[in-house]
């Protein structure tokens, strides 16, 4: 169910397509689904339903419409149409993302089916949630919050809004819906009343983990469920062996794979696919998006490294920043030093390769051992197309040169400091490229007029 507006988020981007660990809440929600290899995933939407449905279309994903939004027993309808009878209906919320697929292969399994299923929580305060009422331990109804007696409001067991049903049973229970009650809508948890009447049993999965029941309702329940989500990860990545400087303190937005003695210094944020070797160590306050880190490799402080859709690879050893900048399509190789300043952009350093400070090297391959001098730059652009700079091994560049591409510098070659190179050079060689110096005896500089 993704249809709702919500309007606690004071947002104009519907309430499921908020972020949560890098992805929308709904998108957490489908993976799961995925995860249970559903026969067939619908996803009811309503408003703002094409920017919902455009932002997670995927390959065998279904899109109903609910229009008007008349309550939860309405959403359901919409998807029954096109829902096989001799299936097991799931019920998921687009906005509780934290749900695991264990919890809903229990479930289902309590299913079996031919029951109604619910999955249940017990809360210090229920306030705002339907009530688990029971006789015995048996489930005779879900009362809804505002139409709740005194009596009925002092439960402590929730339902969560995760159901799983037989589809043959569901479609009928759905019909027989009507919407009098204090909110005028059409509840879903009418039918559990449905099955009590009809004698199907009605069972209870209670869990104990309130996070992946959680919903989101505003700004404020959005950031708490990150933070939980977040402190459970960096748990888990803690008893694999990784060191953390503070578990509080860390945001993994995509996966992050770590081989054993791997520390992370506070205010890092992984994205996207990042593995890190053994014995790698990450400073404080880097973004990482998308790379390969090798073993032994030091990334130091506020070291911002995106490999987009071209994953950025460094080598076994190699030192990273602190303030340095890796983009797409950089490959470093062992031992290889990108110090402070310096960008690296589609280009290859290979092993022993040096840039140490306030440089640019785009669209270039550093052979082994080139050392890059400060404030040195391969100008690769023309303003229509890129081109590519070939550096030799054991090259040395000199500071604040630029190197004009296309263009090859030979291997074991020298550009003096200050240098424009515009041609290839040859191996070996000693090449400046400069005006000459003029020095103008007793020059007097321009004075301000009074």
């Amino acid at each position: 169910m993704a249809a709702g507006k919500g309007t606690r988020m004071k947002s104009r981007l519907p309430k499921v397509l908020h972020r949560l660990a890098g992805r929308a809440l709904l998108q957490h929600v489908l993976d799961t689904a995925t995860e249970l290899q559903a026969r067939r995933v619908v996803v009811i939407t309503g408003h703002g339903a094409e920017q919902v449905e455009a932002a997670v279309a995927g390959p065998g994903l279904g899109f109903v419409r609910q229009e008007p939004q008349l309550g939860t027993g309405h959403a359901v309808q919409q998807a029954m149409p096109v829902l096989p009878d001799d299936g097991v209906v799931v019920v998921l919320s687009g906005d509780v993302p934290l749900t695991q697929a264990d919890t809903l292969r229990e479930l289902i399994a309590a299913c079996a089916g031919s029951q109604l299923a619910l999955l249940t929580l017990d809360m210090a305060d229920p306030t705002g949630y339907g009530r688990i009422v029971r006789q015995g331990e048996t489930v005779q109804a879900i009362v809804e919050h505002k139409d709740a007696s005194e009596a009925q409001r002092q439960i402590k067991e929730i339902y969560s809004g995760i159901m799983a049903v037989p589809t043959a049973l569901l479609k009928p229970w759905l019909a027989r819906l009507d919407n009098k009650n204090a909110q005028g809508e059409y509840y879903l948890t009418d039918v559990v009343k449905f099955a009590v009447a009809d004698g199907v049993p009605v069972v209870a999965v209670k869990t104990k983990d309130a996070v992946q029941v959680a919903g989101v309702n505003s700004p404020v329940q959005l950031a708490e469920l990150e933070r939980a989500h977040q402190l459970r990860v960096a748990h888990v990545l803690m008893n694999q062996g990784v060191r953390l400087a503070d578990p509080a303190r860390l945001d993994i937005r995509g996966t992050l794979a770590c081989g054993q003695d791997v520390d992370i210094d506070v205010n890092c944020v992984f994205e996207g696919q990042v593995s890190l070797g053994d014995g790698v160590k990450i400073g404080a306050n880097c973004v990482i998006a998308n790379a390969h880190i090798a073993e032994g490799a030091v990334i130091h402080p506020y070291t911002h490294i995106d490999g987009g859709k071209q994953p950025v690879q460094v080598g076994s050893g190699a030192l990273i920043g602190p303030f340095a900048r890796l983009r797409p399509g950089a490959v470093l190789g062992k031992e290889v030093h990108i110090g402070n300043f310096v960008e690296v952009k589609n280009a290859t350093l290979k092993d022993g390769a040096k840039a140490n400070h306030l440089a640019y090297v785009g669209d270039a391959t550093l052979g082994e051992r080139v050392n890059y001098g400060a404030g040195s730059i391969t100008a690769n652009y023309d303003g229509a197309n890129k081109h590519h700079t070939e550096i030799g091994a054991d090259v040395h560049i000199g500071s604040n040169c630029v190197l004009i591409a296309p263009v090859t510098i030979g291997e074991g070659g020298t550009v003096g400091g200050g240098s424009v190179i515009t041609k290839n050079t040859a191996p070996g060689a000693l090449t400046v490229a400069r005006a000459k110096q003029v020095s103008l005896a007793n020059w007097q500089r321009p004075v301000k007029k009074k």
